[in-house]
């Protein structure tokens, strides 16, 4: 409040009385009183003329000190308050839930074994549309991309079913020999190494990609010995 509007408090405050206040406040025009307003503020100005308003307080008494206290119900509640319960909506990941069981591998692949079969169907039907769009040869791209694609996962879930199946196989050796009474030979990882390399060359040789293979092995380690030999004359 500016030190105009103080000094007006204070003469409202001195000697004059609110009946003398209001008795020059009516000669004035209402331009006059609408400035003073403005100056003064609504609730001085209101005070002035109409006077202080008073503020009635309820007090609740008791009449017996042994009864409840009567409280007013004019209560401000909380907005946030929670009347009904909602119960949350948790998501869950059945991969890392415990709710949703453990994973067992031999299971799920059990219960989804008849996808193999889908895949091929599916490599079948591939291979009569892409005699059929012979002339096409966007369609026939594409079409050769999905073929190579069903190829390649079927051989591997052929790979690892082959692998699954020596597991298993060698697992019963290992049991039946405990029980002859016999100390089982457990194979090292150079020999199941080895052994992995000749059943891959075996099956390379007997679907005629053995050539590929080693071609292709032959450029890698050519592209690999490139790069070491670079890397040595920057040095």
């Amino acid at each position: 409040m500016s030190s105009e509007n103080s000094s007006d408090e204070e003469i409202f405050k001195n000697d004059k009385s609110r009946t003398e206040i209001r008795t020059e406040l009516s000669k004035m025009s209402f331009a006059d009183l609408q400035n003073l307003k403005e100056k003064l503020g609504s609730k001085i100005y209101n005070e002035a003329m109409f006077g202080a308003k008073k503020i009635k307080k309820t007090i609740f008494k008791r009449e017996n000190k042994n009864r409840p206290r009567e409280v007013s119900s004019k209560k401000r509640w909380s907005k946030f308050k929670e009347v009904i319960p909602v119960k949350k909506n948790i998501p869950r990941d059945p991969r890392f839930d415990s709710l949703c069981g453990t994973y067992n591998e031999k299971a799920f692949k059990n219960a989804y074994s008849f996808l193999t079969e889908v895949k091929k169907n599916d490599l079948a039907a591939l291979k009569e549309e892409l005699n059929k769009n012979a002339e096409d040869p966007k369609a026939v791209k594409k079409i050769k991309y999905l073929i190579q694609r069903l190829e390649n996962q079927i051989r591997e879930e052929g790979r690892r079913k082959e692998a699954d199946e020596k597991k298993q196989l060698e697992k019963r050796e290992i049991i039946e020999t405990i029980k002859s009474g016999e100390k089982p030979k457990f194979k090292r990882k150079s020999e199941i190494k080895l052994l992995n390399l000749v059943s891959q060359f075996d099956d390379l040789k007997n679907s005629g990609k053995l050539k590929k293979h080693i071609k292709r092995l032959r450029k890698k380690n050519a592209s690999k010995e490139r790069r070491l030999l670079e890397e040595s004359t920057s040095d």
